[in-house]
């Protein structure tokens, strides 16, 4: 299986200017070297056979009689590939000449699209030899013996994705073709360019592509001209881009005076996805009232083991360098600015949150501090509860207590065990049968004290719970699981440590020393809800990681099925690609099995969830990204997840 994937290639081939023969015999090398690596469809720069800057020797019947020639030979020498290609050529149709891309596979042209803008001002002077692919008479062309369709309303269609093709200046116009093109269904774009190099235009470029392929849904394929083109006044240094949904994923060494190949693959089953559920997509392409023509190609890949070279983040909530800091700030002002907004919408005097000694109630009080300075009110009006029960440990409890009182909050300490036990009494539990009443009866007592200090103080509740344990039901119904307004709704557990370091390492500038070094402390403290007794030598007993498993891996099956919507195959497939080395493929199964279960079992409780602000790009509110019944089945994706 290749899970949706689309291996494709970005093709640079060391260029000699105007001789078709030596050109033809390097993009046969390319296309030689992609098919054996398995590429379903590879592109080249635009002019290819005869270089993009031969200027007036454009007119010379010679030059485009030997281009057909070349082209010629490339079929004929390719058709035992089953390769889409893509090459540039100059092409006369009904007394004009045209800049075209040529589509064919096993031998067989498919189809030609000539270049819609045509550049005349600066260093570029087309119009003095082409005409644009608004002047075409005619929809197809007579080339190599065969008569084949031309325009620039061409769908390329297999089995297993839809492509259309643009050529270098379309992409820089207002509306470029591959707009309507993506709109019409076309999951790719190919571009075939010849852009010459100057300073700060490679960046320019690359956005330029990374934010269209965002734009269109789509994955967007570019290769452009390198050496071998003329130095006259321009240099041309090869530059080949492959992006997907504004993601780039390989990109050629510029400058390298070799050709290249660029190899990657596209995920069509993600574009299709993201343009289900993107209504705004799904109108634009209902108000494209063009008619196009589609052309069936084949796919091409039953002789090639699909192999992925395109890596995947295990911590998809998480990114990498300055990224990181730059995501922290955004989330946490986020939480801020939410809370802010309630705190002033309800006129609370308080906000109330207790305090565990975990990361999660860490985050929720270092935002209501945040934010109580933000409204110039006083950290007293923030009042940290911390209620140790029969699982509570030293280390969590000083935190607790050295948190609360180097931030300079309203401390309160209401321990719970004698009121837990007075309540097993009243309901007849035996206090010794450490079952799901023995836990649950803890985080309800928390929650009624939580809930009466905040009456009193004419306060609200803060939430702490966190996206990843809404995800998996880890938490107590009309227990944590209930607040005033929940903080952490929209961030990942991954993330929760992350955001703490932030605030420790500085970025909150108003912490002492005393509070930096306790965060230190609490994010390197084992995750608990510390619901049972400790241990002999007092340490955590209940390691969440240990029961419902670890939350790196939950948060990779979170992401993919929720963002992207795929498929339990298919998050295992990317799973075992991500995290081997640190898992088996037996233990990924294993809890991605937990996951499904405990993700639809548990939807009850996401479907009365408190207010809380989203702050990536998932959410589990029901008002917002999940509205699922909380009766659904699992049976489809458990079955699949046993079958891997």
């Amino acid at each position: 299986m290749n899970y949706g994937f689309v291996k494709v290639a970005a093709a640079i081939p060391r260029l000699s200017l105007a001789d078709c023969k030596e050109n033809a015999n390097q993009i046969e090398s390319l296309v030689a070297i992609a098919e054996g690596k398995g590429a379903q469809a590879i592109v080249f720069p635009e002019l290819c056979l005869t270089g993009y800057t031969c200027g007036d020797l454009f007119g010379q019947q010679l030059l485009l009689d030997e281009a057909e020639i070349a082209l010629m030979q490339i079929l004929n020498n390719s058709r035992q590939f089953d390769i889409l290609a893509i090459v540039g050529m100059p092409l006369m149709q009904g007394g004009a000449l045209f800049n075209c891309a040529v589509v064919f596979q096993h031998g067989k042209i498919l189809g030609v699209v000539p270049k819609t803008f045509l550049p005349n001002y600066r260093e570029f002077y087309e119009r003095r030899w082409f005409a644009p692919a608004s002047d075409l008479q005619e929809s197809s062309v007579r080339l190599c013996g065969q008569t084949v369709p031309m325009g620039t309303d061409l769908l390329f269609r297999t089995s297993d994705f839809t492509f259309g093709v643009e050529i270098c200046e379309d992409l820089w116009a207002t509306v470029p073709p591959s707009s309507r093109l993506s709109l019409a269904g076309a999951e790719l774009i190919f571009n075939l360019s010849a852009s010459n190099d100057l300073v700060g235009k490679a960046d320019y470029l690359k956005s330029l592509i990374a934010q269209q392929s965002a734009r269109c849904l789509a994955g967007y394929i570019y290769a452009s001209s390198g050496n071998g083109e003329s130095t006259t006044d321009l240099v041309f240094g090869g530059k080949a881009y492959i992006c997907e949904y504004g993601q780039l994923l390989a990109a050629a060494e510029p400058f390298s005076g070799s050709g290249q190949l660029v190899i990657s693959e596209i995920d069509v089953e993600k574009l299709q996805a993201e343009r289900r559920t993107d209504t705004c997509f799904a109108a634009g392409a209902a108000a494209e009232r063009r008619t196009w023509r589609t052309v069936p190609a084949e796919t091409g890949t039953a002789l090639h083991e699909f192999t992925l070279t395109r890596t995947y983040e295990t911590l998809p909530f998480v990114p990498k360098g300055e990224a990181l800091a730059r995501r922290c700030r955004e989330a946490f002002s986020i939480q801020v600015a939410g809370l802010v907004r309630r705190l002033g919408h309800t006129h609370a005097r308080s906000a109330v949150v207790g305090i565990s000694g975990g990361l999660d109630s860490t985050l929720a009080l270092l935002v209501c501090v945040h934010a109580a300075d933000t409204l110039g009110l006083s950290r007293k009006s923030v009042i940290g509860v911390t209620m140790p029960g029969f699982g509570t440990t030293g280390r969590t409890y000083q935190n607790a207590l050295a948190l609360m009182r180097s931030l300079g909050i309203t401390q309160r300490e209401v321990p719970i065990a004698e009121a837990v036990k007075q309540h097993f009494a009243d309901i007849g539990h035996d206090a010794n049968v450490q079952d799901v009443t023995y836990e649950n009866a803890q985080a309800r007592e928390r929650t009624q004290i939580l809930m009466d200090i905040a009456n009193e103080t004419g306060g609200l509740v803060v939430g702490t719970g966190d996206l990843s344990e809404l995800a998996l039901g880890w938490a107590t119904y009309n227990g944590d699981h209930i607040s005033m307004y929940g903080v952490n709704a929209g961030i990942p557990k991954t993330l929760v440590q992350h955001l703490v370091r932030w605030v420790a390492d500085g970025n909150f500038s108003t912490i002492s020393e005393e509070t930096r070094v306790t965060l230190y402390d609490i994010i390197d403290t084992p995750i608990s809800p510390e619901l049972l007794p400790a241990d002999e030598k007092g340490q955590i007993a209940q390691k969440t990681e240990d029961l419902v498993g670890p939350y790196e891996l939950h948060d990779f099956f979170l992401y993919h099925m929720l963002r992207h919507g795929f498929r339990p195959a298919k998050i295992f497939f990317l799973a075992a690609q991500a995290f081997r080395g640190a898992y088996t493929e037996e233990t990924i199964k294993h809890w991605l099995g937990i996951f499904l279960r405990r993700f639809f079992q548990q939807q009850f409780k996401r479907s009365c969830l408190p207010d809380g602000p989203k702050a990536g790009s998932i959410s589990l509110s029901p008002r917002g990204d999940w509205r699922m019944p909380s009766d659904a089945s699992a049976a489809l994706w458990t079955r699949e997840a046993e079958s891997l």
